[in-house]
């Protein structure tokens, strides 16, 4: 019962949420990725190709690495054409991953609710567990790993994963010892975790991560870079903004009545084990 209500909000959530993102994305971050990616295909035709490892950033602003190797005679990779299949792909990928995010923001939402009870509305609850996800998923990740446009060459990919993964898990780790416990110490190990990633330090690309662009598309893509970290920025506070209001509403409507009645039931009644003296 409680299973199946959790499915289904959260799917209901994912199409809400995935929509707005795509909508979003195709205002901020598609024109400036068009854009650089006819820069990215002059630098494939360049006499002497180098194969670039380059990080795309989508939706939360979570960096994913694309291996791109320029070959002679080398088929090429399927990729979604652009206008309606780009678009309805990035609509099934952007539904997806919000319906992964919206189980997690249910899960967390609900131990808190078993924790503390009723101590917080589920609007209140919602929002604060989103603005977390925006802190762990994005804003920590990208001062260290900031988003790049198609072109631009990074630091080795598996280093960038494990760094990405060390940040997130660090600042999911802060919010959560912030939320959930209640030592006065809480702080301290807070800005510890927060600091962690940054005291082991992010992967970085020794030399021009435009090297082997003309003078104008290097200055091109210079500005195309400054703006698509803005974009991912907006991309990933709309997310996480109509994250928290959906999830926030569904919780209220579907699953709080019944974990707050499944957690009634279970709490022991308090003449449970009381022993009459003779």
């Amino acid at each position: 019962m409680i299973f199946q209500r959790l499915v289904w909000s959260a799917l209901a959530a994912a199409v809400l949420v995935g929509g707005v993102q795509t909508g979003v994305q195709r205002w901020q971050a598609a024109p400036l990725i068009l854009a650089a990616e006819v820069y990215e295909e002059q630098k494939a035709e360049a006499p002497e190709p180098v194969a670039s490892l380059t990080g795309h950033v989508h939706a939360e602003g979570v960096a994913h690495g694309h291996e791109h190797e320029h070959e002679h005679g080398s088929a090429k990779e399927w990729e979604p054409e652009n206008g309606a299949e780009r678009i309805g792909w990035t609509l099934v990928a952007n539904i997806l991953h919000a319906f992964s995010m919206a189980l997690l923001v249910f899960a967390v939402m609900g131990a808190y609710l078993y924790q503390r009870g009723a101590a917080m509305g589920s609007m209140a609850l919602a929002s604060v567990v989103a603005a977390a996800g925006f802190v762990s998923f994005h804003l920590w990740p990208s001062l260290g790993l900031h988003a790049e446009v198609p072109g631009m060459e990074a630091a080795p990919l598996h280093a960038r994963q494990v760094w990405w993964a060390l940040a997130v898990g660090s600042a999911a780790l802060a919010c959560g010892v912030l939320g959930f416990t209640r030592s006065p110490l809480r702080w301290v190990a807070a800005a510890v975790l927060l600091a962690l990633p940054f005291m082991v330090g992010a992967p970085q690309l020794n030399g021009d991560p435009l090297a082997g662009f003309s003078a104008e598309a290097h200055a091109a893509l210079e500005q195309l870079g400054t703006q698509f970290i803005w974009a991912t920025t907006w991309v990933s506070l709309s997310f996480w903004a109509s994250m928290g209001l959906v999830c926030g509403a569904a919780f209220q409507r579907w699953l709080r009545p019944v974990l707050e009645a499944t957690f009634e039931r279970s709490k022991p009644s308090a003449s449970a084990g009381t022993a009459v003296n003779p």
